[in-house]
């Protein structure tokens, strides 16, 4: 069996869909639904479904965050999403889409509604704008 090194006591979390509580998020267009990881990790991890009631008027712009991963699970609906090497994914309900920490991406489009899963190691996030690849 792997041994567990807790550097910080964690502690159980539980969030009902009943009693939602809702966060800031890095976009006004979507809400933020916490799920309590955050403070029961101590910051190692966060979780929060994201929801839209409607579609993205343009794209987020090319970025990257900083962390060490990201990780989306989709509910319902889609988003389109472009990354640094070219490709493009659509990312539809039932898929999953692992970005690790520094990978420049783009999302460029949804569906006029959704609702994913999104989880980020650790809980602080950043958003970082930079200039697309070249020949973007």
């Amino acid at each position: 069996m792997d041994t567990v090194i807790l550097d910080k006591p964690k502690k159980q979390a539980h969030a009902s869909k009943a009693k939602p509580r809702y966060v800031p998020g890095r976009r006004e267009f979507f809400k933020y639904r916490e799920l309590g990881v955050t403070e029961a990790s101590n910051g190692s991890m966060r979780a929060q479904v994201t929801s839209a009631t409607q579609g993205m008027s343009r794209p987020t712009g090319w970025h990257y965050h900083v962390c060490e991963s990201q990780l989306v699970y989709m509910l319902s609906g889609w988003v389109d999403l472009e990354f640094e090497d070219g490709e493009t994914i659509r990312v539809e309900a039932g898929d999953s889409l692992y970005i690790p920490g520094g990978l420049r991406h783009n999302e460029i489009k949804t569906s006029d509604t959704f609702e994913l899963l999104e989880v980020s190691v650790p809980a602080d996030m950043g958003t970082v704008a930079c200039d697309p690849p070249a020949g973007r």
